[in-house]
């Protein structure tokens, strides 16, 4: 199982120049590499499927793909002998980066879904850099060796686990530091409670009234860190657009606003970990919906969707659901599932009768059965009976279960 260990770098002034012309010239090769793409692509692409019996064609040659390129490179460095002072592998991911975005253009990915264009890298719009191996034992108390690189510096504030191995690392300028990112590998597999051994599960609606509201009936807070801060954010902003493009006055209005984009997608970052560690806690089964994010995205309430931050949320709860690091690394073997939201809100979570309500409509009263409770509560009791398979009777549906004659059952 492979996990992401990221750390803060403090380089010298003398590694922070050498780490800009690293980048500097690995974004001169990655658009060298994508423009003869292109220039394959337009010379032998045709509108038509079929030519006149006289036709005049140019040259043809092979398409060039990441091995073609790749073989390359020693004669780059021959050419140009300043590009031998990057490492080989530094050298080789750029040509995969460059493989990898044509092909999502052209063919799609795994699911065949494309992607746009790719564009040329402007000057500083290559940001990072990746050693695909480090040496043997790299780390050394807080000091890393990279590649040809030398020794950095970084805030070694969670140590790697003993077994685990370090196979990538991932430097990354960001506007308010240098990261590196470590991927690490596990052998073991996590063992997975079976679903009769669990003991007490729990299912969760997401809401933008709520962040999310349990099937007990408790909520958990939206925090709204986008919109908190948009004041601040819209007088940075104000200041970025009134400088002068090119002037040092915008280089510093531009990484004060990225920094502060930066600040809001770290406390939102922070928020979904401390709220996954506390569920993952106290529950073995999670159920949730599987959203359509994307779709929500789209429609008016995309602001508070995308400030919520669901897609986020539910990634590290099932990541971290079969392994949980806090504050090691130890099988949890826990279980997320996502069940299929429709008429979760709408069917009852006592009878299963359907009881149609719109949006506007906050709480849920069954006339079939008596059933009372809050809207959220009961899609969150639906959702999490869906998950088990059986109807599971939490502690807020015997609190909220009622007869006609309002007397508690």
């Amino acid at each position: 199982m492979r996990s992401a260990y990221q750390y803060r770098l403090r380089l010298t002034k003398k590694q922070v120049v050498e780490l800009d012309r690293w980048l500097d010239m690995l974004s001169h090769q990655y658009n060298y590499l994508l423009a003869d793409r292109f220039n394959w692509y337009e010379q032998n692409r045709c509108s038509v499927n079929s030519c006149p019996l006289v036709c005049h064609l140019p040259e043809l040659r092979e398409n060039p793909d990441y091995f073609s390129q790749k073989r390359t490179l020693p004669g780059l460095k021959k050419d140009r002998p300043w590009y031998a002072d990057l490492h080989a592998h530094v050298l080789q991911d750029c040509v995969k980066r460059v493989d990898l975005a044509f092909k999502r253009w052209l063919k799609g990915d795994s699911k065949g879904k494309r992607s746009g264009r790719p564009r040329f890298k402007g000057k500083g719009r290559y940001r990072s850099l990746t050693f695909p191996s480090l040496g043997k034992d790299p780390i050394k108390g807080n000091q890393l060796k990279l590649p040809k690189f030398g020794w950095v510096k970084m805030i070694y504030h969670r140590p790697i686990p003993e077994g685990f191995k370090i196979k990538t690392a991932t430097v990354t300028k960001k506007a308010d530091g240098i990261y590196i990112t470590l991927s690490v590998q596990d052998d073991t597999v996590p063992n997975i409670i079976p679903v009769d051994q669990i003991s007490s599960p729990i299912g969760i609606d997401m809401g933008l009234k709520s962040f999310l509201i349990k099937s007990d009936g408790s909520e958990i807070e939206i925090p709204q860190y986008y919109r908190k801060a948009q004041k601040r954010l819209k007088k940075i902003q104000k200041a970025v657009s009134r400088s002068r493009k090119g002037s040092n006055n915008r280089k510093k209005a531009v990484t004060k606003l990225g920094v502060a984009h930066k600040k809001v997608a770290d406390t939102r970052k922070d928020f979904h970990f401390k709220t996954a560690k506390k569920l993952l806690d106290e529950h073995d089964l999670v159920a949730h919906e599987k959203l359509n994010i994307k779709g929500l995205a789209k429609t008016k309430l995309a602001k508070s969707v995308l400030d919520a931050g669901w897609g986020q949320f539910l990634s590290i709860l099932s990541v971290k659901a079969v392994r949980v690091a806090w504050p090691t690394a130890l099988n949890a073997g826990l279980i997320t599932k996502a069940v299929n939201p429709r008429n979760t809100s709408q069917n009852c979570s006592n009878c299963g009768t359907k009881v149609p309500k719109e949006l506007k409509d906050r709480i849920h009263s069954c006339p079939h059965c008596g059933f009372t409770a809050d809207r959220d509560v009961n899609a969150a009791i639906n959702i999490l009976n869906l998950a088990v398979g059986r109807p599971v009777r939490s502690k807020a549906c015997r609190i909220t279960v009622r007869v006609a004659s309002g007397k508690a059952r």
